[in-house]
């Protein structure tokens, strides 16, 4: 029977006492990691479970942490049991915070781990320990909440090389009791299973997911619809009806029509306001689709007309008859 592959894998689980919210960020060159390393659960912990992935760790260490015991404890008990646990990688945040990691021996260089207060970082076949180091060190410097927190710390190790193979697939996995649609404990999980640039991947998608399902930005950063806002974003902020009340906070029908067009399409709901005021976000999303479109229209080569585009016996440009037809040769075969 052959071995399941291996994860050439780096990771973040990790813990944000203020908001009891646990979470996990991956990036492998794997198809499909978000499918097999993370696991988390609200009030107990996050595991993520990589290498030569053990998947039993991932509901073993739940039912572990889920009586209360910690993180290095968790570690040693689903270690100790395993025969193959030298070829395993493990990084565990508990109820409370304690986070601990295990690389296993046999692991594919580079391996290895680092452990702060309240996150754990690991990666196997990495470029080297820079990766996990640049991981550890965002994590700790980068401001927001867990989700921005995790999203930093994998492109931090991408930045240092990450997976010496290369990149494919990542993910985001966040719990916190009662956040999630409809009420459950799932707030984010969002996955990337096969992408070129699956980081820069996760982004995108975890912006339409943020924009679409959370509500987590600051009423502070809120910004008046004028000055340099209006001005670079009017046309776009017209079509979603912020324009028109960008000083007085009203809203004309035609604006309201146009809005709520685009949130039925967009079902960006939560961002709905009718003060005269925008999101950052939707600044954010506004500005990035400008940006995208504009690539688009310079990478698209103009069609220059000629006289083949024409039609039968048109000029070529300039005027002047056609020149005479000449005789096609079949190729040889």
């Amino acid at each position: 029977m052959a071995s399941p592959p291996r994860f050439g894998t780096f990771s973040v689980v990790a813990f944000e006492r203020e908001t009891a919210t646990w979470g996990i960020a991956v990036q492998s060159k794997f198809i499909s990691v978000g499918a097999v390393v993370p696991w988390a659960e609200s009030g107990a912990g996050a595991i993520a479970t990589q290498a030569l992935a053990n998947t039993h760790y991932g509901p073993d260490g739940l039912a572990l942490l889920r009586k209360g015991i910690g993180a290095a404890d968790v570690v040693r008990r689903l270690t100790a049991s395993d025969p193959g646990r030298e070829e395993r990688q493990l990084g565990v945040v508990d109820g409370k915070g304690g986070a601990a990691s295990f690389t296993g021996s046999k692991c594919m260089d580079w391996a290895g781990h680092e452990v702060g207060d309240g996150f754990a970082c690991q990666g196997n076949i990495l470029f080297g320990p820079a990766v996990v180091r640049a991981m550890a060190r965002a994590y700790e410097s980068t401001g927001g909440d867990l989700l921005d927190r995790l999203l930093a710390t994998l492109a931090a190790g991408q930045r240092e090389g990450g997976d010496r193979r290369g990149m494919q697939s990542a993910a985001i996995l966040a719990v916190r009791a009662g956040a999630g649609y409809g009420g459950n404990d799932r707030w984010v999980d969002v996955r990337v299973d096969d992408h070129l640039s699956p980081i820069e991947e996760l982004r995108r998608v975890f912006q339409l997911y943020d924009m679409t399902m959370l509500q987590r930005e600051d009423p502070a950063t809120l910004v008046p619809i004028e000055g340099e806002v209006a001005q670079e974003l009017q046309h776009d902020l017209g079509l979603l009806g912020y324009y028109s009340g960008r000083l007085t906070g009203r809203w004309d029908a035609a604006s309201r029509a146009a809005f709520d067009r685009f949130v039925g399409e967009h079902n960006f709901e939560n961002k709905q306001r009718e003060d005269g005021k925008v999101w950052p976000s939707i600044v954010d999303y506004l500005r990035r689709r400008a940006e995208a479109e504009s690539a688009r229209r310079t990478t698209t080569a103009p069609i220059v007309p000629n006289a083949l585009d024409r039609g039968p016996g048109a000029a070529p440009h300039g005027g002047g008859p056609s020149p005479p037809a000449t005789k096609k040769r079949s190729r040889s075969k």
